[in-house]
Parts: structure tokens; sequence; C-alpha cells
């Protein structure tokens, strides 16, 4: 191999030679395209760089390979796990190897002994599932343990809300397999276990700095461990390990220690007047115990909340062997505390929605209340508990100072606050103040006896101010160790030691500085594109291999495990596209292409990713200028104009003989084939008459239905209209017997109201000439990115809606996914015709217009349980509490599941797409119908929900106004044929 000069460029035939010997040498997957390198450009840091390649390492022999390769070609190393690293840590420029993949086994687990072996790429929540059986767990628990790993948490000496009780990640490691730069493979542990050549004599030169240059801090983590080594504290290699960020070797496999999970637990909520006064609190609770001390203030806290009155809140646990004793615990502390108020927590599903707050605060505090973005690089600094309120009030004067705002919030208990700062990150003078307010910032620390990192490591964020910190001379022995271990300077460079300047690398200064042309408005993120993009921080809460409760993001993720698959992948992607460096082709990119192509469109993400990323408008987005001018897929055509086909179908009145030939397999290949249907899929049937045509007869036989109540507008959707005209038809039951006035929209364009009392029409004099018209959202064009046409549709529904528009009727909306596109689609789309917000406001649920305009109705009494799925647009647009509240009234038992149905429109229907349609499927869906007793009533307010439930499962699941309907089938019938 030729000499390179260390960080040298490669050239093309440089890195097609690199990626042609690693491929040789591992087993695992290489990938040096630009799909895999635009994946790992960030983490969840302000930092990006490109690497030449990621590999995909089986074992610990493909980790030496890769090594032994890089190092011949003087290429640098970089060990990453989920990718949440916060300080720049795990980003590179060389080969980044993902452990994530393969690595990622728990392989053993003694309870008798409470000991782990873990391999580095896995996650923490799975170690924590197969020790919960034996009454154990593993201590540190960051908030984000659904995706962080092992490896990432040693690397980074990870903490999380309960190191009040159980310490550091350091604290729980016994051993540690670890490879060095230069391949040698040491076993780490106590009494100098595994030390490098020349480790011992480094440190036992140095014993005097290493006992009196650290600060005495619970949560010190900046800088390396080097006095773990000393001889009063084992002389332990592992521990001293800890925390080094990949810089000083790679890991392979971990021996960690586990502790005895208490069986019961509390948590009490106590309210302060502000966070200042929360933080002077926390350390006076320590002598009681706790598990947790953690503090957070109302400005992270969603209006909705069920916490005690006060501007900040403390989150102490407790625990104990019942929970009565829990209960005590926690209430003795609510006690001693001087409060506001306060609230304790013992049921578990209480809990967990607390500590959901807690946890998604790191995506939440990146908006602030007024919607500007925020930003982390100053995370996580610690001071000693008892000085936490008066370094608040310093820090909080110091962003006053450099005109910056930011919201506190954290491990209160260990004197560890996190906080994310509105830095203008995109202009030479905004990188200017984050570098002064960093130097600054850093002194005030230091002042109060603190550490710059207090959880996540300094990385590129914190490492060039570690001198104020330590002192030159510890640095120097820093940079000592450092060569020690990889005196090649392969592993991770310009992390910790040596580091690059902290306003390098910035990962917004490759983003166009100009708005991007789209159709779409933005209003959350002022028009721009690129900021609707950048909103992804790579906390990864989509990276989550399971869901609870009603979430519903990312269900392709958890179909396929693969990184581009889930939001934060595609979003990256859609940065790098932005930025034009890996992903060249912009809006053409097949990479960006094939990464969406599994995407749902279900907007979970809207609603569940902490900072809202909308993948699914960003997907329209993409395809809308991705084919602009070429030819579209088959299924775009088939399934994306599917309400111009069933309106013929209609028109023609040929159901029947469409359904025939649907049924039939001669006719039906070669049908799907042409239209880029799954084989696999049966074709719906359509209905032989629409909802819109029994309406008509129903209201000629009887047109004297008027009752005292309000008018209501029952939007005709696509599939409501020709595939479930029996929804139709039970809503109308429901409603009137609810006392409500029930009308359609209008279907000629009318100029001014009445409106729905069938008899007065009021003609604009060409609407003859334009003929009947039908209203529709647009749903269809909207998910296969056809936005012109989308835009057309909704601009004519409009036309045809001006009249309700000018009345107070609700507009009542059966199908979720149609009721999600007006409320949201429409106006974004339309951002420049006020009527399609004015539409979006009136668009009610089935659930919501029983709820507000007839409060005094009683439902029928149903009285059996449910099973099914809250539909994934409702969950993330609609919400689902006057549902919830419905059902209750209706005595309806029993929890919907969450996540995706996987037919998703037109996704699941999609050639292609079958086996992860399924798969997401399998996930929530039909393993809840299959628990269920019998009797129970499987609920699905979707089309797509019931289609998939029929055909997966044979199972028929109903609408929730056809379950009440036929609860009332026992009360007087209405007027007329319903």
């Amino acid at each position: 191999m030729t000499d390179l000069p260390h960080g040298t460029d490669l050239t093309a035939r440089d890195l097609t030679a690199l990626e042609g010997e690693l491929r040789a040498a591992v087993r695992g997957a290489v990938g040096f395209g630009a799909r895999d390198r635009a994946l790992v450009t960030m983490d969840a840091s302000n930092y990006r760089r490109v690497p030449y390649g990621v590999v995909a390492p089986v074992d610990g022999d493909d980790v030496a390979a890769v090594l032994a390769v890089c190092r011949e070609w003087q290429v640098p190393v970089v060990a990453r796990g989920g990718g949440t690293s916060i300080a720049g840590q795990a980003t590179g420029t060389g080969v980044v190897l993902d452990f994530t993949r393969h690595m990622n086994r728990l392989v053993a687990l003694d309870p008798a002994a409470r000991t782990a072996v873990v391999q580095p790429g896995l996650v923490l929540d799975r170690l924590q599932e197969a020790a919960a059986p034996h009454g154990l767990r593993f201590g540190p628990d960051p908030s984000t343990h659904g995706r962080c790993t092992l490896g990432g948490m040693i690397g980074n000496n990870s903490c999380g809300a309960h190191s009040v009780a159980w310490g550091t990640t350091a604290d729980s490691v016994r051993e540690l397999d670890v490879l060095t730069a230069r391949g040698r493979r040491l076993r780490l542990g106590r009494d100098w276990a595994g030390a490098p050549d020349g480790l011992r004599a480094l440190a036992e030169g140095e014993l005097a700095r290493l006992r009196t240059g650290f600060p005495d801090l619970p949560r010190r983590i900046s800088g390396y461990a080097l006095d773990a080594l000393l001889p009063e504290r084992g002389a332990d290699v592992a521990r001293s390990f800890c925390g080094s960020e990949g810089t000083l070797g790679l890991l392979t496999e971990a021996v960690v220690g586990l502790v005895e999970a208490p069986r019961a637990r509390a948590l009490a909520v106590l309210a302060y007047a502000d966070e200042s006064a929360a933080a002077e609190a926390a350390a006076g609770l320590l002598p009681y115990g706790p598990l947790t001390v953690e503090g957070m203030a109302a400005d992270l806290v969603p209006s909705a909340a069920d916490l005690p009155r006060g501007g900040a809140w403390l989150f102490v646990e407790t625990g104990g062997e019942s929970r009565a004793e829990a209960r005590a615990r926690a209430e003795a502390i609510v006690r001693a505390a001087d409060v506001l108020d306060a609230l304790v927590v013992t049921d578990e599903a209480g809990q967990r929605a607390l500590w959901r707050i807690r946890e998604d605060a790191s995506g939440t505090a990146t908006r602030m209340p007024d919607g500007t973005e925020a930003w982390p690089g100053w995370e996580d600094c610690a001071v000693p508990p008892a000085r936490l309120g008066a370094y608040l009030r310093d820090f909080r004067s110091l962003m006053a100072a450099h005109g910056l705002r930011g919201t506190p919030y954290g491990h209160f208990g260990d004197g560890c606050i996190h906080v994310r700062v509105d830095f203008d990150l995109l202009t030479p003078a905004g990188v200017a103040r984050f570098r002064r307010f960093s130097e600054e910032l850093a002194e005030l620390v230091v002042a109060h006896g603190g550490s710059l990192s207090g959880e996540h490591g300094d990385g590129q964020a914190r490492a060039e101010l570690l001198p104020r910190m330590y002192g030159p001379e510890m640095v120097g022995l820093f940079e000592r160790a450092k060569a020690v271990w990889d005196p090649d300077g392969l592993l991770n460079p310009g992390m910790l030691v040596r580091p690059a300047p902290l306003d390098s690398h910035l990962r917004f200064s490759a983003l166009p500085r100009e708005p991007v042309d789209v159709a779409f408005g933005y209003p959350a993120d002022g028009g721009d594109f690129a900021a609707a993009v950048r909103r992804c921080v790579g906390v990864a809460k989509c990276r989550t291999a399971s869901v609870s409760g009603p979430a519903v993001m990312c269900p392709s993720f958890r179909a396929t495990g693969a990184e581009e698959h889930s939001t934060r992948g595609r979003a990256r992607l859609l940065h790098e596209m932005l930025a034009g460096e890996v992903v060249t082709d912009g809006w053409r990119s097949a990479e960006v292409r094939d990464a969406l192509d599994l995407c749902l469109s279900c907007k979970g993400c809207r609603s569940d990713c902490p900072v809202g990323v909308d993948m699914a408008t960003y997907k329209a987005e993409f395809l809308h200028h991705h084919y602009a001018g070429r030819r579209r897929p088959a299924a775009h055509y088939a399934m994306g104009r599917l309400p111009v086909w069933l309106r013929a179908v209609a028109r023609t009145r040929t159901a029947v003989l469409v359904n025939a030939l649907a049924g039939t397999r001669p006719f039906a290949a070669p049908a799907k084939r042409l239209g880029g249907i799954a084989p696999e899929r049966d074709l719906p049937r359509v209905a032989r008459r629409t909802f819109s045509r029994w309406w008509e007869r129903r209201r000629g036989e009887a047109p004297g239905r008027d009752t005292a109540g309000d008018l209501v507008v029952l939007w005709p959707d696509t599939f409501t209209e020709h595939f479930s005209p029996a929804v139709g038809r039970a809503a109308v039951r429901v409603l009137e017997a609810a006392g409500l006035r029930v009308a359609l929209p209008p279907t000629l364009h009318l100029r001014r109201p009445p409106v729905g009392d069938g008899r007065t029409v009021a003609l604009d004099p060409l609407s003859l000439l334009r003929g009947r018209g039908r209203v529709c959202c647009g749903l269809t064009y909207v998910s296969t990115g056809q936005l012109d046409r989308a835009r057309a549709v909704l601009r004519r529904t409009l036309d045809l809606m001006e009249p309700v528009l000018e009345t107070e009727a609700p507009v009542v909306v059966l199908e979720p996914s149609c009721a999600a596109a007006l409320r949201t689609d429409a106006p974004e789309l339309l951002h420049d015709d006020p009527r399609a917000a004015r539409l979006a406001a009136k668009v009610l649920t089935f659930a919501e217009v029983l709820e507000r305009h007839a409060p005094g109705w009683t439902p029928p009494r149903v009285d059996r349980p449910v099973a099914g799925q809250t539909h994934c647009h409702q969950h993330a647009v609609l919400g689902d509490a006057a549902d919830r509240r419905l059902r209750a009234a209706a005595r309806l038992s029993g929890e919907l599941s969450g996540g995706c149905c996987g037919l998703a429109g037109d996704f699941g229907f999609t050639r292609g797409h079958y086996e992860v349609s399924t798969a997401c499927a399998e996930d929530q869906l039909l393993p809840s119908v299959r628990a269920a007793a019998d009797g129970t009533v499987v609920l699905a307010d979707g089309f797509s929900c019931r289609t998939q439930l029929e055909q997966l499962a044979g199972v028929r699941g109903r609408h929730l106004a056809e379950v009440l309907a036929e609860a009332l089938e026992d009360s007087p019938p209405a007027r007329g044929p319903v």
C-alpha cells in the first residue's frame, strides 16, 4: 500500500482499492456508496463529517481485520453504536464501524453473579428485558434507552436518571475485551489487567497529579478517567477506559454488573416556583435515598400534562418491596420537601406517562416555545449538587448577556444540567457568538467546581476547552495516555485530545442558504424545507424496536431494522441531498427515493418524534420533484388516481362486472401487474351502490327528516363512498339518533347558503355547464406526490364547499386518513388559499362531532370488550381522546393497540411492499386481535385497517359508527329507510 500521510484525502481510485481490501478481509457488510456514507455523517450533535465508508463487523475478528487494513492505509476508524452521541464523537472522516447490525447480542446472563456479557451493539432495553425476569437491571438508563447501545454507553460513560442510586456506566463495568489500533487483543480489568505497554509506568509516574487533578463530582465525565488507575482505586484499567469515546481502543465485548430492581416504585412529583428553587432543593433530598432526582421547568411540559401546579418540578422516584413501602418513602420525601404542591403516583401507567415527558425533553428542547430552533453544544455540564442553584442563576445571566435562550432540565440530584440553546449556527456572526459563549461558560462551570461534561462526553463540542478545566499539564497527560494506546492516532481523531475546533464541521454549514422551491408551505418552519429537514437532531426515538401504548413511529424501521428505513435515516438522506456533497443528484436521487419507498406515510413521526419531523410530507414533496416531467411508477397511476377510476365505475354502474373480473385470476393477475399492485393482494370489492346514491334515494323517499339539532355536513370520502357505504349509513343512523341534522356537501357550485335542507339551491350560472362534482381531500394524490393534481382537486373541493364554509356546520369525516389530510395536508399545500385553513378548522371526527354538538346524547350501551388499533393518522394528527370517551360511555372496554396496520393506503398494495406491510401488521395489530377473547369487538375506523385485518387474519373490523348503529337496533327506528 502507498505511504499516505495521515489525514490525506483519498482519490477515487484509492477509495475503490480500500473498499476492495475491506470486502476481501471481513465477513460483514462494507458500504462505500452514497447511501451508506450519508446515513452516518451525523450523530445527535451539531457536527457533520463525511466518512470514506461504513463497515458492519460480524465479530471481533472482523474488527481486527478492519483495523489491519485501515492501519496500512493510515485511515481513521470510528466506532458507532446508536448514533445518539451529542458531542460529535460518533462522526468521522475515515471508516465508520456500525456495531448495531451484527455485534448486538446478549452473550450471557448470570443471575447468581449479577453479571451479563454483552456485545457493543446491544441496545440497552434488550439487556433490561432479559434481566427483568430475574429481578435485575442495568443501573444506568439514559433517556435514549430504547436505542442507545452498551458500547456507546461505555464509550461515553453514560449515566441516566438513576445515577443517584446506581452511578455511571463505569460503576457497572467489570471487564472489557478491547482491540488496540495496532491489533492487540486486551482483556481490561482491575489490578492493571490488560494494560497496554507503558500505561502503568505513565500512571505511576504521575500519582500526585492523578490524586489532585480531578474534581470530586458524581458526574465528572470530561477527559480520560486516569484517576481510576490509582492503586487505592484498584488500578482499574476497564474503568479508566470508560468515557474514552473510541479514542483508545475498540470494544468487542463487555462484562457488566447488574443491580437488584425494586419490586415496586413510586414517583413523587414536587412542584416549585421555578427551576432555581427546584435546584436548590434537590441536594437536600439525597439523604432519603431516592432512585432519581430529576428536574425540569414548565417550558418543556405539554400544556395538557397532569402535573401539580408550579413552574418547575422534581421527579423523585423511590423503591420498596411493596407499593405501600415505595409510597411511604415518596410521601416522606414530600413531607420533607418545601414545595408548592406535590403528587405521588404509584400505578405503572401513570408513572410511564410522566417519565415520557422527561425522556422526550432532549427533543422537545430543540424548539423554543415560539418555534425558534435550539441546539446542543452545552448539553450536560455538571457542578456539585449543592452549588446547582447558584450555577443555574449564573448560567441564566450569562445566556441573557449573550442574548441567548434555553431551558435547563436534567439530573438535578447529581448537579448535571441539560440545555439546548437557541444558537444561530447558520451565520458567521452567530457561530462567533457560539464560540464566545462556549468559552465563557467553560470558565463559569470551572468556577463552580464543575465538569464540562456530566454525561455525554466531550467529543468535539467541549474537548477544545478541557485545558480550562484541567490545565495544560493534565491535558498533556491525556495526550500521552492517548499515545500509549494509539500511537498512530487512528482511532477517532479530533476527539478528546488534539481536538478539532468546537466551531468547525458544523452540520448546518453544508445546507443551502436560500430557501428551496417547494410545494408545501411548511408553516412551522418559515416555509423553508431545509429548516424542516434539520428538525431531526438525531435523538433516534424512531429507532426503537418496540412501541408501547398508542405510539406509532417508526413501523418501517421496526419491520426492517435498517437505518435508512427510520425517520432519522430518511432525514439524514434528505439533509445530504440538500447539501449536495454525498448525494449529488438532488431531487433525482435514487438513494433518497429508495429510502422513502418503504415510508408508510403513517405520520407517526409527526406526533411521536419529539421535534415533530413529518416524513410523510417530506416524502410527498420529494416524489413531486423526483417525478416531475417523468414517467411515474404504475402504482401512482393505478392507486394515486383511485378516486377517478372509482367514480368511473360508479357512473357506468359496472361494480358487479369489476368485482367479477377482480375475483377471477386470469383477469386479476395481469391487471395487478399492469397497475403495479402486489400479486399477493386481493383487490377490494367495489360497492354496488355508493353511499351518495343511497343518500339521494333515502332523501327522496323521506324528505322531511329535519330536527331541531345542529346541522352537520358528512363528508363522503372515497373509501366510504365506494368501498364501505355501510359505514356512512351507520354514521347517519347514529348522528340522527343523537338529534343532529345531517347533510352531504354540495355537488354543484352554489352562490350562497342555505346548505343541507335538500330543497333550496342557489346556483352559480356556470354550475350546470361545469356539471356535478364531488368533494375530495386529495389524499391519494398527496401520498404519491402528485401535488399539482392534489392542489387542483382541493381547489375544486373548496369551490364546492364555499357555502358550507359560511355556516357554523362542522364537517364530519369518517375516514381518519381523509380527516388528517383535510386538517393538515390541505392548508399546508394550499397555504395561499385561506379557504383551506377554514375548512381544516371545521373538520371533526365522528366522536368529536357527537361530543361537541350532541353533548346531552347518551350512546347505546354495548357492554363488550374491544380490540384493534387506533388509526395511525388519528393518533398523529387528530387525537383519540373523544373516541376514548365515547367508547367508555358505550361501555366498550379495553385499549386499542398502537403502531400501524401496514396497509397504509396504497403502500401495502404496491408491488414489493407486501413483506414489510405484513411485518408492520404483525408488530401490534394482529397480535392484539389474536389475543382477544370471544365476543370482542374488533374496531378499525380506517378502510386500510379493515382491509388488512380481513386479508391477513380473516377478521372483520368495524368502524365505531357501525358498532353504535347496531346497538341502536333495539331503539325505536328512525323515519324512512335507514
